[in-house]
């Protein structure tokens, strides 16, 4: 077996376990409740499959990526639905429930949209014809590694709450390790194509393209800032483990990979960052509120 192949199966197996472990930490009331926000949810559909889309492809032409590098950031672009957004959510104080239910929507339809948009957008994106996709098979791959997995613990937690909370925390130390196995794998493998994507114009466009991405969560947000930050925080964070699946299967051993990791590791700094200063706004503002009650 080729350290491709390696890469291939050990991403699909971390994607199957994170999905299956998000599911276990779901309750369905807070799916429901998310889709029932019609508006907002119209708003984070917006802002996941056009906004942030059209951001990345504008980028890519204005810096002429490298198509490899280009193709791994429209890739991510196109995934949502990431399990860090509601963990994120929680740190800066936002409402958590509005995250889980959006993330949960958002990964469950990029089964059916992150193909499509591919499809559509790569060869405009890229410019060369030989790189191509399957959309049947990406369907197949991301229904089998994505949206099973996380039906069945999201059925797990529906159901049988006191298995999924004995299940849950030796889920999330697994999607760790596995999460660190396959970083490492990637970097060892393609630490020469690191110097074509860690680029000062590069890096540059990653953090733009992240700030329109949270920009736009933040405006679909709607009313109330615990919502905006959300689906602001929702929005921001790409669906990594996914990028990779279909990158490595698409495009193995070139730099889209690459390109796919160091936008994940930029998205989460900045992301976690933003969360935490969110977080120390709202306690000095608690704090001067409380000042201000003893005077």
């Amino acid at each position: 077996m080729s350290l491709d192949q390696v890469i291939s199966v050990v991403i699909s197996v971390t994607l199957i376990e994170m999905s299956f472990a998000t599911g276990l930490g779901v309750r369905l009331a807070d799916v429901v409740g998310a889709a029932k926000d019609r508006q907002q949810l119209l708003g984070a559909g917006l802002a996941n499959y056009v906004a942030v889309p059209a951001a990345a492809v504008t980028l890519i032409r204005l810096v002429d990526a490298d198509p490899l590098v280009a193709s791994g950031i429209l890739i991510l672009a196109v995934c949502p639905g990431a399990p860090y957004g509601p963990p994120l959510a929680a740190v800066a104080r936002g409402t958590t429930a509005t995250s889980v239910g959006l993330m949960v929507i958002l990964a469950g339809t990029s089964v059916v949209l992150a193909p499509l948009l591919l499809f559509l957008l790569l060869p405009l994106t890229t410019g060369r014809a030989d790189l191509n996709i399957d959309p049947r098979g990406m369907l197949v791959a991301i229904v089998a590694t994505q949206l099973l997995p996380l039906c069945c613990g999201l059925t797990i937690s529906q159901w049988r709450l006191d298995l999924a909370a004995r299940w849950l925390s030796p889920a999330v130390a697994i999607s760790k390790i596995l999460n660190a196995a396959t970083l490492a794998l990637i970097l060892t493998s393609q630490s020469p194509q690191l110097l074509d994507v860690v680029r000062p114009g590069g890096v540059i466009a990653m953090l733009i393209l992240l700030g329109f991405s949270l920009g736009a969560g933040w405006i679909a947000g709607g009313p109330g800032r615990g919502n905006r930050k959300a689906v602001a925080l929702t929005t921001g964070i790409r669906n990594v483990g996914l990028g990779l699946m279909i990158t490595v299967g698409t495009f193995p051993g070139t730099s889209a990979a690459t390109a796919v990791l160091v936008y994940g590791l930029v998205q989460l700094l900045g992301s976690f960052l933003l969360a935490l200063w969110w977080r120390r706004s709202l306690m000095g503002e608690a704090q001067a509120d409380g000042r201000a009650r003893t005077k």
